[in-house]
C-alpha cells in the first residue's frame, strides 16, 4: 500500500513543458520559401536549403520535437507543397 502511494504520489510531480512558441513567429526562415507553395514537391530539390529541414507527407511518423531553426515543408497528397514553417 506504502509503494503504491508513493508511486501515485511521484506521477503526479511532472515538469511542465516549456510552452512552444507561436507558429505565426518566422525563427527559422520559412518565409524565404513561401514562393515554393503550390508547387510539386520536386521543386526542393533545385532549392539551396541550408540548415535544418524536414519534408513531412501524408502519413509520415514525425518526431514532436521542436527546433525554432529547422524548416518544415509539408506535402500534400497531390505531391504539391502545402505549407512551409519552423519546428
Amino acid at each position: 500500500m506504502k509503494r503504491y502511494l508513493a508511486l501515485t504520489l511521484i506521477a503526479g510531480c511532472t515538469a511542465a513543458q516549456a510552452p512552444l512558441p507561436p507558429q505565426s513567429e518566422d525563427t527559422c526562415g520559412a518565409s524565404e520559401f513561401a514562393h515554393l507553395i503550390g508547387q510539386q514537391a520536386t521543386a526542393l530539390e533545385r532549392t539551396l536549403l541550408l540548415g535544418p529541414v524536414r519534408v513531412i507527407r501524408p502519413g509520415d511518423a514525425v518526431t514532436m520535437d521542436f527546433r525554432t531553426d529547422r524548416v518544415n515543408f509539408r506535402i500534400g497528397e497531390d505531391e504539391t507543397i502545402q505549407r512551409i514553417d519552423c519546428g
